[in-house]
């Protein structure tokens, strides 16, 4: 009987914690040291590249948490990097990148990072707005024609996930279509017309709804005003002034070396299935984008203090508002986690999160390869949970937005 998955692509946010007994596998932990790129020493921006590593104690107890967690969800392989300034810097490989040949997790792999994407296509779109060539309180009709009640969604609230447009990826036909051919190729208009046969689902600004169809529309926006390509506008304006160079937004299933493979049960029977090379235009501006580790701790603290925007435009940014979820609120393609400060992203076979803690100038990075849920959980936000429930005990990881 085939069955039709309802979870695959629909906003969750993750709260409990539920876990399943695993049987063990490898693990490596990375102490910083002079030279050690991955311990956040040669690529750091200066906060904390002399601290060394966490203390003993500390460490293992990080060890032990993530090991733990990791079987118990039954996560492949998972990668978690963090830095702390005055306390020192860890990375924990653990796992495997290849379940059928038992390959280790790489130290620092290239993976699709989902919904992190948004924090890309919005700081595009924000340079946008400090060249004073668009609005955040612009209608997206303005740019875009066909969007139902686009006369009066603006694109602030197509950034705050508070526009009332139908979620593209929670269309049956959608869904149908994209698991019977995880290859196709799909255009941003082909994915927004699965959203617009939908009514609204509310009145512009009247509440919190996550939902891909506002950033594609975002991506539109970006692409109008600039001329250009998104990937290109992206590349030019967001990526190389920040020497992120192992950061792309794909156009076909390209995926650079080394990465691991990709494990979802997200498919047509709900069997597990290896979607390392799936098609990821579908996602486009709201998640289709490839990074590394190295290049996700350097946007981590770039994003969350504005490093490419204006101070005016980054207040605006971080400007949070209620989701209706405890301990998470959602600004301008960012979120606030209990201190928080960045986004989390799932897509089929992998989820990571990046995220940096202010109150710290702490840096969190998780890089995993399933996005398959245990007891109605995202696992890398049970991952982020648990290592920040040990790490920065006043300001626990505890929430989660995804939009595959």
């Amino acid at each position: 009987m085939r069955r039709t998955p309802r979870r695959l692509f629909t906003s969750t946010l993750l709260a409990a914690s539920v876990l399943l007994p695993m049987t063990a596998a490898p693990a490596t932990t990375v102490h910083a040291a002079s030279g050690d790129r991955l311990a956040g020493c040669e690529w750091d921006d200066g906060d904390g590249c002399r601290e060394g590593g966490l203390s003993p104690a500390l460490t293992a107890k990080l060890d032990k948490t993530i090991d733990d967690v990791r079987r118990q969800a039954g996560i492949p392989g998972a990668v978690v990097g963090l830095w702390m300034p005055g306390k020192g810097n860890y990375l924990h490989t653990s796992g495997v990148a290849d379940k059928a040949t038992g390959q280790p997790m790489p130290r620092n792999p290239y993976e699709r990072i989902g919904s992190e994407t948004k924090t890309f296509t919005v700081t595009a779109l924000l340079e946008l707005v400090d060249e004073h060539r668009l609005g955040l309180d612009d209608p997206i009709s303005r740019y875009v024609r066909g969007v139902p009640d686009g006369d009066h969604i603006t694109l602030r609230q197509l950034a705050e996930m508070r526009s009332g447009l139908f979620p593209y990826t929670s269309d049956p036909d959608f869904i149908q279509a994209l698991l019977s051919d995880p290859q196709r190729y799909f255009t941003p208009r082909e994915v927004l017309a699965y959203g617009f046969k939908h009514d609204n689902t509310f009145a512009p600004g009247a509440q919190f709804q996550y939902s891909n169809t506002n950033l594609i529309l975002l991506g539109l926006v970006v692409e109008k005003v600039s001329g250009q390509r998104l990937g290109d506008f992206i590349a030019n304006r967001v990526l190389r002034p920040t020497h992120l160079t192992h950061t792309l937004l794909p156009r076909g299933t390209e995926f650079p070396e080394p990465h691991p493979h990709g494990y979802t049960n997200q498919t047509l029977s709900g069997a597990v299935a290896d979607s390392t090379n799936w098609n990821p235009s579908w996602a486009w501006a709201a998640g289709a984008m490839i990074s590394n580790l190295e290049d996700l701790h350097r946007w981590a603290k770039i994003v969350a203090t504005g490093e490419l925007l204006t101070p005016q435009t980054q207040e605006q940014r971080l400007t949070t508002l209620p989701t209706g979820f405890p301990g998470l609120s959602y600004g301008l393609g960012i979120f606030d986690a209990n201190g928080w400060i960045g986004h989390n992203g799932s897509i089929p076979g992998y989820e990571t999160v990046t995220v940096y803690l202010p109150s710290q100038k702490a840096t969190l990075v998780i890089m995993i390869n399933t996005d398959t849920t245990v007891g109605g959980q995202e696992p890398s936000t049970l991952l982020a949970r648990a290592v920040t429930a040990v790490a920065t005990p006043d300001n626990v990881y505890d929430g989660s937005v995804t939009g595959r």
